[in-house]
């Protein structure tokens, strides 16, 4: 006799493994391994956490109207098209199992968010990688690979790991090549961190077609990732397909007094962009010093290129000093090691090490 069979292609998915965050002989390490933000969450989110302690007991909102609300009047959207979940990895799944199943493709770049490959698995699609130019999104390379059986593209803009971007321009081009049954997803978690003129996260293609959908999170620059939270803006069709879908009640009511204090904390918001591109612009030219090719992204780290040098040691040695950062083999960048902009001590002390440790030609 044998016991339950999952569904074919199940086992053949790689759990997705993220960034460590542990080092043996330190209670609290440097973690700069999974682009948290750098400062944690504001302290009005904190406040907001604690004010609902007295009631978990209860059901949270399910359709988490004051989150929706107050995420709409900040971000100048409709909020009966957000839809809330336990982080952007949620929606990204439903919209998966939304307009996609066996037969199916999805495309993604070859450098892109690896749970995009696993989430197709997830529902029996064919994840479809194409090459990038130089790190960065390929418009007529995506449209090259467009077949009959292509269902969805999901593009991380700005990129993560590599931080590059396609700008407003490139992401239309990218739209108008596409037939109107392929929903494009935008996957915009850095959107906060983007400081180009010619930066768009996806939204007014939602706002004017009804095969765009725009996703975001509040675990980056809003430090709420232990909360998972995330949101998208769809097109009321699609909409209305991820509100069948997803739990009756995804989101806590933790996380719902958290996101809304968090996304209306403007001042902590502006402080934390500010200080992201400051810091990010010093750690580059500090690794360039270093002889370490750096690519110009705009999220809240920096994409760091050892080759020819394997960069294994380099990590294992900065994990021997307390500092983690992600190794990118899985993301097909061997050469290659993704450091998070932490605050003003944590860089200087990473690149101090980095510079200990290159010098001893580790």
């Amino acid at each position: 006799m044998t016991g339950p069979v999952p569904r074919p292609g199940i086992l053949n998915i790689a759990p997705y493994i993220g960034g460590e965050s542990k080092a043996s002989g330190f209670d609290k390490p440097l973690k700069l391994s999974s682009n948290e933000g750098a400062f944690g969450p504001s302290p009005a989110a904190i406040a907001a956490y604690q004010a609902v302690e007295n009631d978990i007991h209860r059901y949270p909102d399910g359709a988490a109207t004051a989150l929706r609300q107050a995420i709409a009047a900040v971000e100048r959207l409709d909020a009966d098209q957000i839809i809330c979940g336990a982080g952007s990895d949620e929606l990204l799944m439903l919209l998966m199992r939304g307009y996609a199943g066996p037969g199916d493709e999805i495309i993604h770049t070859r450098h892109g968010f690896l749970v995009y490959s696993l989430a197709a698995q997830g529902v029996g699609a064919t994840p479809v990688a194409v090459d990038e130019t130089d790190r960065r999104a390929d418009v007529e390379t995506i449209l090259a690979a467009v077949t009959p059986r292509t269902r969805m593209i999901f593009l991380a803009n700005p990129n993560n790991p590599t931080g590059t971007y396609l700008n407003d321009r490139d992401l239309n081009r990218l739209h108008a090549g596409l037939r109107r049954d392929i929903v494009l997803v935008v996957d915009a978690a850095y959107a906060e961190y983007a400081d180009r003129a010619d930066y768009s996260d996806g939204s007014p293609l939602v706002r004017h077609h009804d095969n765009v959908v725009m996703t975001r999170t509040f675990s980056k620059i809003y430090g709420l990732g232990g909360l998972r939270l995330g949101w998208c803006y769809a097109p009321p069709a699609i909409a209305d397909v991820l509100n069948r879908l997803r739990g009756p009640f995804n989101i806590s009511s933790s996380a719902i007094a958290a996101g809304i204090a968090a996304i209306n904390d403007r001042d902590f918001i502006e402080k934390s962009r500010r200080h992201n591109s400051q810091w990010r612009e010093w750690t580059r030219n500090q690794l360039t010093a270093l002889g370490i090719r750096v690519d110009n992204g705009i999220g809240n780290f920096v994409l760091a290129d050892f080759a020819p040098h394997d960069p294994e040691p380099i990590r294992l040695a900065l994990k021997e000093r307390g500092i983690l950062v992600r190794q990118m083999g899985a993301y097909q960048l061997p050469s290659c090691l993704r450091i998070t902009i932490g605050n003003e001590a944590e860089m200087q002390r990473i690149i101090a090490e980095l510079r200990q440790i290159l010098d001893g030609a580790v």
